[in-house]
């Protein structure tokens, strides 16, 4: 019998769920106050938790927390009067299963009592595997599996792989949001890799290169002689995802027509070829991926708030790279010994300079962008360490011109102390620009001249003589 505390200081609200969920089944033990759960939890496990988050002696938030330290695989669900969206994001984020608002409805509530169990019992699978405190399992990463996912050390990796950690043994559809190449796909495969259809196929999709017109072949196949060029049958995404994993990228790129087609094959689990009669069942999980803000998306019109909501069973942020640290220097030696085997060199490391330009850099294409510098690096060095001339331009330069402009901003002073030369001051302020202009579009050369009103091999010139080349 599945064993469920709930944590209410309003005793009838207790008292009331306590009856109805003891009726479907449940074995039911209730709190008046955070003192007293924490006590009852200590002693022995629950499968969930029911917890109010104003509570006389603390929150559901600092409930949630300790839950989660002593017992990491617990379901958590948090009942509130007020619908606070900010609120509930954190709270997941933090390890709830739900965040549910007051009036509660019996059968939507037994309902998310259901999956948030059945999510509890497929995660304790994975704390089974070593004997130990969950909590050192937990932070071993215990039967997580990888591939070529790299985790790091900093905290918001070690926040990225929790949520996954947490995720991947669900069924639950999942958005990832990110900018431009922080690893959305890589993270995908390591939910589907960590997911109970890890043995299924992982099917992934770029929505970003499909027209309006081949989309609707594409998601979901069509029958030969269907339509003018169709030659032979063709067997879509979803189906070939079928029993597995469904990965969308750049989803926020999709028509709006083909919005409506995706919401009902979503909604009802069932496709239909195109020029078929025939429907197909579905047991697909899907995993859709943006770099916009498709909440902005849906105000605007360009995309459907149901499709969105039908999504967000969970979301997971990517971190820029530029927020991750010395984790940088993890990637960057993961990369190299890739390119290294691929390349059949044998470089072993980077020079100091070069470890500081990795970290100083802001990366702006972020993890995809440093994995081709390494690979380029690699292929340019010529000893045993990558030096600092393998770098491109815009890496190597990009420290120095930073210290620069703060130098020459912290010089500055008033026309009528200066005793410079105009010519000196007329080159200082023609500096000040290039490098303004520089930074503004992260050191790509083209549209710097193109701003500058001048052609390449004079930026370059002139980049030469700030001796940033």
């Amino acid at each position: 019998m599945k064993k469920i505390l709930i944590v209410d200081d309003e005793v009838n609200i207790g008292l009331l769920l306590s009856r109805f969920l003891t009726r479907n089944g449940f074995e039911v033990n209730t709190a008046t106050s955070g003192a007293t759960a924490m006590e009852l939890i200590s002693k022995e496990p629950y499968n969930l938790v029911l917890c109010d988050f104003r509570l006389e002696d603390t929150d559901g938030r600092e409930i949630l927390k300790k839950i989660k330290a002593i017992h990491p695989t617990t379901g958590v669900i948090i009942i509130t009067g007020y619908s606070d969206i900010k609120l509930a994001v954190e709270l997941i984020k933090l390890g709830a299963y739900d965040y549910i608002t007051k009036p509660l409805y019996p059968d939507e509530i037994l309902n998310t009592i259901n999956k948030a169990i059945e999510t509890q019992e497929a995660l304790s699978k994975v704390y089974k595997e070593e004997p130990g405190n969950p909590q050192q399992k937990q932070q071993a990463n215990a039967g997580f599996v990888k591939e070529k996912f790299i985790t790091g050390q900093s905290m918001v990796s070690a926040d990225l792989v929790r949520q996954i950690e947490l995720i991947a043994p669900t069924s639950y559809s999942v958005i990832l949001t990110g900018e431009s190449g922080t690893g959305k796909e890589s993270v995908a495969k390591t939910i589907h890799l960590n997911s109970l259809r890890k043995d299924k196929p992982f099917i992934a999709m770029d929505c970003g290169s499909l027209t309006k017109e081949l989309a609707g072949s594409e998601f979901f196949g069509h029958e030969k002689g269907s339509f003018t060029g169709a030659l032979y049958t063709k067997i879509g995404h979803f189906e070939m995802a079928n029993g597995g994993t469904l990965f969308l990228d750049e989803v926020g790129n999709l028509s709006y027509d083909i919005q409506a087609a995706l919401l009902r094959t979503v909604q009802e689990r069932k496709v239909k070829r195109i020029g078929s009669t025939k429907e197909i069942n579905l047991d697909v999980r899907i995993i859709v991926a943006t770099n916009e803000n498709l909440q902005d998306s849906i105000v605007k019109g360009r995309f459907r708030e149901d499709l969105y909501h039908r999504f967000n069973e969970f979301s997971i942020h990517l971190p820029p790279l530029r927020q991750r640290g010395k984790d940088i220097l993890i990637f960057a030696d993961s990369f190299l010994k890739e390119a290294n085997q691929e390349l059949n060199r044998n470089v072993t490391g980077f020079s100091d300079d070069v470890v500081e330009c990795l970290l100083s850099y802001n990366w702006p294409g972020n993890v995809r962008e440093l994995k081709n510098v390494i690979r380029r690096a690699t292929l340019l060095t010529e000893g045993s360490v990558v030096q600092i001339k393998s770098l491109p331009l815009e890496i190597s330069t990009f420290a120095r011109v930073s210290a620069m402009e703060t130098a020459m901003g912290a010089t500055a002073a008033p026309v009528g102390e200066s005793k410079r030369k105009l010519k000196d001051a007329a080159m200082e302020a023609e500096y000040e620009t290039i490098l303004k202009v520089l930074k503004e579009v992260n050191f790509n050369k083209t549209k710097a001249a193109r701003i500058l009103n001048i052609d390449r091999k004079t930026l370059y010139n002139k980049m030469r003589g700030i001796k940033i080349e």
